[in-house]
């Protein structure tokens, strides 16, 4: 039988009737239409676009503003802000602020003119009045931020401007790489001065208008279908695609991120680069390793692992490669360095309590655009989120698979049983039975409760690795919040935090809740995600990060890029996993198209690279039902195509025309949650502000629902044990907003601290705020092993940290994370993480995780020790220093 050739897909005249329509836009077959604007395909590989980005036009001149002491939201609680009407008065000369008391909220009370917005190229001086900090660094040597912590004057290295207009930003972690921010005293008189220019020219944002293939793709698969604009679409990721390999081999992460990002590059090879380019996925892997065979998690909250722990996707996307390429070497070069790295996460992130891995969600890496503000990140690293948890749970069932494949069944037993404990644990603490999806993550101290929020990556990797049952995956795609433009990273958003992972929505996360929605046969779903990574693409020209969920433009997040890896994979991934529905397995490749009706018709796939294969592909018909699939002519049984098949193939697919019963999808408009509570207790009573937008509010005590009022206030009765109140806010429409902070009520009746100075070499370095005499410095070389003696007054529950301060780095990068084992004799109690909290900053002090053991009354002999699982991702530096132990008695 001859193979088909390009006539084999029929010339269209392309219909007037649109083949997609939603609230907002309009997919035909060539072209697509938002509002007045038109991505159109002039052919198969070129694209025009008339897309201009709304966010410099109309925008608003009041401007909202806060000072931070070296990058940290540390000058008034949340939701408190600086505000100034940027509207030029007569004689005014430049605008400028008035010298704003640090701490003291400032009101522009200018009226704003109607149809006035902030005019192009406006420069404004922001003045900062910080006379009072300066008199107390003098006086006492510290002054007192509104949180009740000590900013002493050794730890005063800068202060910023953040906000919410260009080239002002609300992303504090960051603050420190835009020098234009930082205000300076230039003569010395506590009055400090920054000239920003809004709405600059220089910062409005455009794409081009114009794309035509200039790079020689046809190594790679092409493909061809009756929808030019769905074909320009794929040959531009194709081109991109291409375009992200760096002279070393490596993928470059996107147009604006040089370099390998363990993450990003994962997630692309699942989607596609695995079969697309195999060799380039392998060398980035490889490049993600240490030298001492581990897989390295890239710099994040705290100093990164173990507060961040999603690596593991490195295991799953390897274990894609070899599915894809079958090469026995690159499956034992692997397999040590991914069992490795699961036992050092078994060692430092494992809940015995919950069966859950500890860490930050993955990809949502950004604290303030996740997590509640009054979070840090010993708390993120406390914390257990729903995408990380599906990673590790699918780490699991990868190594237990290799372990078979190498003969090691005592190794896959136990990787098998550690997966399924881990999906126990999502199942049973984060299914919502009444939403009908999983929650995003459990959260707190001593006790932890479960943020309700979407998470939409979470989601779908919980369908995709088999967490979800059938039955409850079809019901997660069906109650999952959906938003005009696509699934949004989390919903509802969280209040106060302008775009990124907050309010956007990611291609790649959009390509794989798609493949979720096509698994469970959930048509609109998959069809959904079809058109909303094709959207932007056919608007923008090019594959960006992300885009805001709530209006669909690219320019409104706080950071973006073109030619980003994981939206274009997620654009091909779509098409061969998705459309032509492959699923690599170890011995065979099988096809599981799913075709939605809108789309029917005939398209194929050539030069397409299985292993020593060459496949050339034709798949017409619509639904999920394979009416006749065959090889060469003959019937290909079980619709696989064995590994074992070499030289160039034909494969003809013929679907059923059958569509699959209708599933629901459930659609919202954007939703902004409640603000964070702050909550303070005085005379047996909680008492908060006023909360804009809410209803009620919920009283947690130690984690469960304790009261409800409609009041700023609860009486609390008083504790006769130790006890952790939060407050939750609750709008009309039944969204909560994150969790206060928890507040222990009496601690002292239940805790005591216990001085480390004897229990080690002191500490030499120059720092303030420690209690007792002094502290001492934990290292690679100093105080590897601590000894303390615990005087326990009763037998019971106790949670055991230590107060310690670690200016090794930023918040926010850097990888110098402190980590230690806390031991009892032989017995491990657990991992004790100690986080940077800021660079150079040894005077800031603050609290570790606490370790959760049951004590007889007596003396407790505790080791804190430095472990070989202990090393973090920098290998040098692993210090900190400890002031006490703090022992508080549970309930």
């Amino acid at each position: 039988m001859q193979k088909p050739t390009s006539s084999t897909v029929p010339q269209v005249v392309m219909p007037a009737e649109s083949i997609w329509q939603s609230e907002v836009y309009t997919v035909y077959r060539d072209s697509l239409r938002q509002g007045v604007a038109v991505g159109k395909a002039v052919s198969r590989t070129e694209l025009t676009s008339t897309y201009q980005s709304p966010a410099n036009e109309f925008q608003s001149p009041v401007v909202n503003f806060k000072f931070s002491i070296n990058g940290k939201d540390n000058e008034m609680q949340p939701g408190q802000d600086h505000v100034f009407v940027a509207v030029p008065q007569e004689h005014d000369g430049m605008l400028q602020t008035p010298p704003i008391l640090f701490g003291q909220q400032y009101v522009d009370t200018k009226p704003v003119p109607a149809n006035t917005y902030l005019a192009p190229n406006t420069p404004l001086k922001i003045r900062l009045d910080m006379r009072t900090m300066l008199a107390a660094f003098e006086k006492q040597g510290y002054y007192t931020l509104y949180s009740g912590q000590k900013l002493y004057k050794a730890d005063f290295k800068h202060v910023f401007v953040a906000g919410n207009t260009a080239p002002l930003s609300w992303d504090f972690d960051n603050l420190a790489n835009k020098p234009q921010l930082e205000l300076k005293d230039a003569d010395g008189d506590g009055i400090y001065e920054a000239t920003v220019v809004l709405n600059a020219h220089s910062d409005v944002k455009t794409t081009a208008r114009n794309w035509k293939q200039c790079l020689d793709v046809t190594g790679l698969p092409q493909y061809a279908s009756e929808y030019p604009l769905l074909d320009a679409l794929y040959n531009l990721a194709l081109e991109e695609a291409k375009r992200a390999v760096e002279p070393d081999g490596t993928f470059r992460t996107g147009k604006e991120w040089a370099g390998v990002w363990t993450r990003d590059i994962s997630y692309s090879i699942i989607l596609a680069q695995a079969l697309l380019q195999p060799e380039v996925a392998k060398t980035s892997l490889l490049r993600k390793v240490s030298k001492d065979g581990r897989i390295i998690q890239d710099t994040g909250t705290g100093g990164a692992y173990p507060c961040s722990t999603d690596r593991m996707i490195w295991a799953v996307a390897a274990w894609e490669i070899y599915k894809v390429t079958g090469e026995e070497d690159w499956l034992r070069q692997v397999y040590p360095i991914i069992k490795q790295s699961i036992e050092d996460d078994e060692h430092n992130a494992y809940d015995s309590a919950t069966g859950l891995i500890r860490g930050e969600s993955s990809f949502l890496d950004w604290r303030e655009q996740t997590y509640p503000k009054w979070m840090q990140p010993v708390d993120i690293y406390q914390s257990e989120n729903l995408g990380t948890n599906a990673v590790h749970y699918q780490a699991n069932q990868v190594l237990a698979q290799m372990a078979e494949r190498l003969g090691e069944p005592t190794v896959a037993t136990k990787h098998r049983a550690l997966a399924q404990r881990i999906g126990q644990g999502i199942n049973q603490y984060f299914w919502q039975e009444q939403q009908g999806y999983y929650g995003q993550y459990l959260y707190g101290r001593k006790y932890r409760v479960l943020s309700p929020k979407a998470e939409a990556l979470g989601e779908a990797l919980s369908i995709l690795f088999g967490v979800a049952d059938e039955s409850r995956a079809k019901t997660v795609v069906a109650h999952t919040p959906i938003m005009e433009y696509g699934i949004p990273c989390i919903y509802p958003q969280i209040a106060g935090i302008p775009p990124y992972h907050n309010n956007a929505v990611w291609p790649f996360v959009q390509s794989y809740w798609g493949l979720a929605a096509a698994q469970v046969g959930n048509e609109a779903a998959f069809m959904e995600s079809l058109m909303a990574v094709s959207r932007p693409a056919a608007l923008f020209l090019t594959n960006k990060e992300n885009f805001v969920a709530s209006n669909g433009d690219f320019a409104g997040t706080q950071i973006n890029s073109s030619n980003m890896l994981w939206s274009l994979s997620g654009t091909l991934g779509m098409l061969y996993k998705g459309v032509f529905g492959m699923e690599f397995q170890p011995d065979q490749l099988v096809f599981r198209p799913f075709v939605p009706q809108a789309l029917q018709g005939s398209r194929k796939l050539t030069g397409f690279r299985y292993r020593q294969a060459v496949l050339d592909i034709q798949l017409t018909g619509y639904g999920r039902t394979i009416r006749r699939i065959t090889l060469d002519g003959q019937p290909l049984a079980g619709a696989a195509v064995p590994a074992t098949l070499q030289g160039a193939h034909t494969i003809l697919i013929e679907l059923a025309n059958e569509a699959p019963p209708a599933m629901d999808q459930h659609k919202v408009a954007h939703h902004v949650a409640p603000m964070t509570p702050t909550v303070r207790h005085a005379s047996g009573q909680l008492s908060w502000a006023l909360v804009e937008g809410a209803v009620a509010y919920q009283i947690l005590r130690n984690g469960q629902l304790g009261g409800r009022t409609v009041t700023t206030s609860f009486e609390v009765p008083t504790s006769t044990t130790y006890t952790e109140y939060q407050v939750v806010a609750v709008d009309k429409d039944g969204f909560e907003s994150f969790a206060s902070e928890p507040l222990a009520i009496g601690p002292e009746k239940y805790q005591q601290t216990i001085e480390l100075e004897k229990a080690g070499t002191r500490a030499k370095r120059a720092a303030k705020g420690y209690t007792g005499t002094g502290f001492v410095e934990i290292s690679k070389t100093q105080n590897q092993t601590l000894t303390v003696r615990v005087p326990v007054p009763a037998a019971g529950l106790y949670a055991i940290d230590f107060r310690y301060a670690n200016g090794n780095g930023p918040i926010n990068t850097s990888n110098k994370c402190a980590i230690r084992t806390l031991r009892r004799g032989g017995q491990q109690l657990g991992t004790v993480v100690l986080p940077q909290r800021g660079v150079d900053e040894w005077s800031d002090w603050g609290y570790t995780n606490p370790v959760i053991v049951a004590l007889e009354k007596g003396t407790a002999v505790l080791q804190l020790t430095l472990e070989p699982a202990n090393e973090n991702m920098n290998g040098e530096v692993n210090q900190a220093m400890l002031d006490h132990l703090r022992l508080t008695r549970l309930p």
